[in-house]
């Protein structure tokens, strides 16, 4: 399979014995399936399979002496290179879990394939919210983003600033529309208006007639309801245009750490964003971050909140995992259910009956470049969204596995 690579095997612990008989092949085989060479390759990338590989080693056998290995593929942001490399991974190579899945096209279709299967889908980068509402799994636990979290929570905070009035740049996909859905349900149920909305093709690198269109608006603000180098290319070419100075506000709904380093300070300040993980909160996050900034072709990379949740997530399963005795979906998802504390990138956490994943999110400004102090200090804190108010709420989704 084009693209599809195998790692050595992580030994997780130097406990020797016969693995429980309920983990298949004596191996937990977790698939790191993302984009490794285009939009999203720096947002995930091979940083998520170095998170995922940490999570490995910091389970470390569990206690039980229980092996991990990591494998990833890229999916090429399309849905059926990605079904192709899962469909492989079930019949043939014994993969247990599948992580991160950037692109809601390929997660969805994920998210269908794995439904009836052993296979747990960790969908820690995939937004669309349908994976917790009318497409839910028993299979599938969601993590960090959701186009219902980001569109909601992000159109609330802008609007308690005075934003009333919006214009949108959609990438025309799942992921956009869905995330301008929800802030067009928000803003118009709440006193606001949407004055217009501007499609454009994934992969856009110029972005001028979409902007003008925007600026022309006279909107309040100028939403990117897209993702990785569309945001990039979008807010390069807004401050090209001055369009901030001149007054308009411009936020990106799904935009990490690793893209504002890509386009630079300088350029970004005064961009509103919506996160979940910022390596720079606490001083867990700062540990975490410098760990994997270490590690082997990070070259110091500071970890997005995609990468942190592969990390998460992949940990949280694995914890399943030796719980139960078992790699199979019908047990180690239950398990993972149960879980309500503190996790130590994001918060106060709970993960509910329908598979979200609840914790805070937060509303950032990019630094101007004399408020930046070192290298990927680019945020400051503007209001925290707790976690009971960031996502859906439950009775609302729509998914089926809700009592």
């Amino acid at each position: 399979m084009k693209g599809l690579k195998w790692t050595l095997a992580l030994a997780a612990s130097l406990v020797t014995g016969a693995a429980n008989a309920q983990i298949s092949d004596n191996v937990v085989r977790i698939g790191v399936l993302n984009d490794i060479s285009g939009i999203f390759q720096d947002t995930n990338g091979m940083g998520s399979v170095e998170a995922a590989r940490m999570a490995a080693e910091d389970f470390n056998g569990g206690g039980k002496g229980i092996k991990v290995e990591i494998v990833y593929a890229d999916h090429q942001n399309k849905a059926d290179v990605g079904n192709a490399i899962a469909r492989k991974w079930l019949d043939v190579e014994g993969v247990d879990a599948i992580v991160d899945v950037p692109n809601s096209a390929v997660g969805l279709s994920i998210n269908a394939l794995l439904r009836d299967s052993r296979m747990t889908f960790l969908a820690s980068s995939t937004a669309s919210s349908d994976l917790t509402g009318k497409a839910c799994s028993p299979n599938t636990i969601q993590w960090v983003n959701d186009a219902w979290a980001t569109g909601n929570t992000t159109a609330a905070a802008m609007m308690s600033r005075g934003g009333k009035d919006w214009y949108f740049l959609t990438v025309d996909y799942a992921l956009g529309k869905g995330i301008e859905a929800e802030a067009q349900k928000y803003i118009e149920s709440h006193g606001g208006k949407v004055i217009g909305s501007s499609k454009h093709p994934l992969g856009t690198s110029d972005f001028a007639s979409f902007l003008l269109q925007a600026q022309s608006s006279k909107a309040q603000v100028i939403g990117l309801a897209n993702a990785g180098g569309d945001t990039i290319n979008a807010v390069k070419q807004a401050a090209e245009f001055g369009i901030q100075q001149s007054g308009q506000k411009l936020v990106a709904f799904l935009l990490f750490i690793n893209d504002i380093h890509g386009m630079g300070i300088k350029v970004a300040q005064g961009l509103q964003l919506m996160e979940a993980f910022y390596w720079d909160m606490n001083d867990d996050t700062r540990a975490f971050a410098k760990r994997f900034a270490a590690r082997s072709g990070m070259n110091g990379k500071m970890p997005s909140g995609n990468q942190a949740g592969v990390y998460a997530s992949t940990l949280a399963y694995l914890n399943a995992v030796a719980a139960t005795g078992s790699d199979n979906a019908k047990d180690a998802v239950p398990e993972m259910k149960k879980f309500k504390g503190k996790d130590k990138l994001f918060g106060d956490t709970t993960i509910r009956q329908d598979g979200r994943v609840v914790h805070p999110m937060y509303l950032f400004e990019v630094k101007k470049p004399e408020e930046s102090k070192y290298p990927y200090d680019y945020y400051k804190l503007v209001s925290t969204i707790p976690a009971d108010q960031a996502f859906r709420p439950l009775a609302e989704g729509g998914c089926e596995l809700v009592k």
